[in-house]
């Protein structure tokens, strides 16, 4: 048989729903990585800039607040897409129900 999608051949194709998920998660991953990265640059590089610091000191702050704040973002990303990697099938034996014992 052929396989035109560049899978084994054991592994079906996505649905639509599982390409919508993983364009809501990767919007979502994106999102709030970028929310908490500029939280952290302006929590690292705002006192520079709220009280007057000199030159030094500021550059200092900024530089600090953008590699600690790309880090992040970057973590948060990855994070986000390997938690959501992990639960891609897992669903509960019976609809409706969250756990075993329930």
């Amino acid at each position: 048989m052929e396989d035109h999608g560049g899978r084994a051949s054991g592994s079906g194709r996505r649905t639509q729903a599982q390409r919508d998920a993983i364009t809501v998660e990767i919007g979502y991953a994106l999102c709030s990585a970028v929310f908490a990265a500029a939280l952290v640059f302006g929590a690292v590089a705002g006192p520079a800039f709220a009280f007057g610091l000199s030159g030094g000191t500021r550059h200092t702050l900024v530089v600090s607040g953008i590699a600690v704040a790309s880090v992040l973002l970057v973590v948060r990303v990855v994070s986000v897409l390997v938690r959501f990697g992990r639960g891609v099938g897992a669903q509960p034996s019976q609809p409706g129900r969250t756990s075993p014992d329930s």
